[in-house]
């Protein structure tokens, strides 16, 4: 699983102190619930330094411009950091040189894989142990999706459209008990949507190579009985990260053994799916709708075909984002600095190679 504690203990051999420097945006209560981890932590937050967030939780943000005098200060916090929390996305071709004694990166991310390999970090910082977030999004994920069936089989985007046009028209909808939704990728968001299914009377289905039960998962497939649980589904949703394995996972194949009908979600990344086998499985009305948060090009092209599909619900990457992220993250952090002190296994250790 995503969240499992990585079988591979920190070096014993720590410094007394250890460095920590915040590399986005946190809330000043957040930084003070991790300088109160431990006496032996010297926590480096300088706001002024790092980019300004657009929304809450933002870990991007717009570049701040700096002075040559505060580029130097923040450039010698990184030469100190034996902990990083978060990527310096504005320096990210310079991070392994920028900072040569980081042992460990808390990414705020869980789909850290490809950027990781991207920016060959794996190699230039052999010395290094990322840590992704995953499970702290679970929750605003899980309930994006349940958002997303309940607006399409109730009906919503037909509401608003009469109210728009001041059109009085009744109609009937359905309900979900007896809907069977089949998740692709039973890790921490998955795990979460079959709960929320669950409570609301569905069947749910998923794949998942072994062959262990998962709470509130009806049936088990197996990765090559994709296609016989495609067509058990009234709703299909795609949560797995971007691998080789996975690239373009869901086809024209795919498509069509789905249901007459059914409803697509995608929470995952764009790149598991074929984005012009999903348009025209949905232009052809093979697909009922979608709920789409990722996409193949991010921001999503403005003569995609998809912005005019009104059975199409288009979240610009934001279904995971919510206000309560950095207490999440905070939480998962100051967990695992006190597993990094007392040289234990840490928490959701990327594996490079898998790439999750």
């Amino acid at each position: 699983m995503q969240n499992d504690v990585h079988n591979q203990a920190m070096p014993a051999n720590l410094p007394h102190t250890i460095t920590v420097v915040i590399a986005s945006y946190l809330e000043a209560e957040f930084v003070a619930q991790i300088r109160a981890v431990d006496a032996r932590l010297t926590v480096i937050d300088a706001p002024d330094l790092l980019p300004v967030p657009r929304y809450a939780c933002d870990h991007v943000g717009i570049p701040r411009p700096l002075t040559e005098d505060q580029e130097k200060r923040w450039r010698a916090h990184l030469q100190r950091a034996d902990v990083l929390l978060d990527f310096d996305y504005v320096r990210r071709e310079e991070l392994p040189a920028l900072a040569p004694k980081l042992r460990w990166l808390q990414a705020t991310s869980a789909g850290i894989g490809q950027f990781v390999k991207r920016m060959g970090y794996d190699r230039r910082m052999p010395q290094t142990i990322f840590t992704t977030a995953s499970g702290v999004h679970a929750v605003p994920l899980a309930e994006f999706c349940l958002m997303s069936i309940l607006n399409h089989y109730r009906g919503l985007t037909l509401m608003q459209a009469g109210q728009a046009a001041h059109r009085w028209e009744r109609f009937a909808t359905t309900d979900l008990p007896g809907k069977t939704v089949a998740v692709i990728g039973l890790g921490n968001i998955g795990r979460e949507i079959a709960r929320l299914g669950k409570t609301f009377g569905m069947t749910v289905v998923g794949s998942k190579a072994s062959p262990s039960p998962v709470a509130n998962v009806d049936r088990l497939f197996r990765p090559d009985e994709l296609h016989a649980m495609l067509a058990a589904a009234d709703v299909v949703i795609m949560t797995v990260p971007h691998t080789p394995a996975t690239e373009n996972l869901l086809g024209e194949d795919a498509f069509a053994a789905m249901k007459d009908g059914a409803f697509f979600i995608n929470i995952g990344r764009g790149s598991t799916v074929d984005e012009p086998a999903l348009i025209a499985a949905l232009q052809s009305g093979k697909l009922a709708g979608a709920a789409l948060d990722v996409f193949a090009h991010e921001p999503l092209p403005p003569d995609s075909p998809l912005w005019d599909m009104p059975q199409v619900t288009i979240s610009p990457h934001s279904a995971s984002t919510s206000d309560k992220e950095n207490q999440r993250i905070t939480e998962l952090f100051c967990d695992n600095l006190r597993r990094f002190l007392a040289g234990q296994p840490l928490r959701n250790v990327l594996d490079v190679e898998r790439m999750y």
